[in-house]
């Protein structure tokens, strides 16, 4: 048995651990496979015989990927990151993924992942590996080049914008789809008034269009602004179907060709919506390969 055939066995049993954290990390499924890819051949070129804990060591190495990617991406990304919006793990309302159940642990929402393409990315690094997967900051302090101290305070700077800048649902995903089906409702019966006793006053939504739909790449606050929105888009879509998008409840909407038109993600409080994240660029909607589940349609 050769070395190659030796480390598939550990390694794979580390892929959902690592595509997690690179997700985390990257806000990207794409990226976050090559991340592990480049994992597996640094581990194929590597002597790891000195190796005690070979999936600290695999996490190490997919974090240094990582962050090289971000400081790369950082050099020449050109949008606005206050509507970039990150991959959504997108999955019918009662079936997860077994693929996705690593990435979906915690319910990473969207929300909390626009906030973190936002830190510098040494900051993202420390935040990620300690708060989300318990990593001591004397091993983060090697991969950032830093002291553990500064790597403490790198993710405590992160910390504090996080927690400023992201709500949560506070109510289980029964009621969430309830609000949002009252949502979905009112949208497609043109009915305002309604759309309005669900959306909280200062609701706000984040769509991302792409490239391809530069038009429908916006912010929009207040709940006039939103249902008008709203009302506007409703009339492009043929269908809705229900999904769980980053483990909140979120809606598919159909394009008449059977194309997806937009993955939505909701944050409910109080029983209103406060946050909609949006993804409507056509050319990343496809890579998700999405697909229309007559039983999940929403009336």
């Amino acid at each position: 048995m050769d070395k190659s055939e030796l480390l598939t066995k550990p390694f794979e049993e580390s892929r959902a651990h690592l595509r997690a954290v690179a997700y985390r990390m990257l806000g990207s499924l794409s990226e976050a496979d090559d991340a592990v890819q480049e994992a597996w051949l640094r581990l194929s070129r590597s002597d790891i015989s000195s190796v005690q804990n070979l999936g600290g060591w695999l996490t190490t190495v997919v974090a240094r990927v990582c962050l090289d990617m971000l400081r790369s991406r950082k050099s020449r990304r050109e949008e606005s990151l206050d509507t970039h919006m990150p991959d959504p793990i997108v999955t019918r309302a009662n079936q997860i993924d077994p693929e996705h159940e690593a990435i979906m642990a915690d319910s990473v929402a969207l929300a909390l992942l626009v906030v973190l393409e936002a830190l510098e990315p040494a900051e993202r690094l420390a935040f990620v590996l300690h708060d989300m997967f318990d990593l001591p900051f004397d091993e983060i302090a090697p991969i950032v080049g830093r002291t553990p101290t500064a790597a403490r305070q790198l993710a405590s700077r992160a910390r504090r914008r996080v927690q400023g800048a992201t709500s949560a649902p506070d109510c289980g995903i029964s009621r969430q789809r309830e609000v949002v089906n009252a949502f979905v409702a009112a949208s497609s019966s043109g009915n305002i008034n309604a759309l309005l006793a669900v959306l909280d006053p200062d609701v706000v939504v984040r769509a991302d269009g792409g490239t391809a739909a530069p038009g429908l790449t916006r912010i929009v606050r207040g709940a006039r602004a939103v249902a008008e929105r709203a009302l506007i888009a409703s009339r492009l879509a043929v269908g809705v179907q229900a999904v769980l998008v980053n483990g909140v409840a979120g809606i598919v909407s159909w394009l008449p060709d059977g194309r997806p038109f937009s993955v939505m993600g909701f944050i409910v409080r109080g029983g209103k919506v406060v946050e909609i994240d949006v993804l409507t660029d056509p050319e990343r909607l496809k890579q998700l390969n999405l697909a229309a589940s007559n039983d999940q349609q929403i009336s």
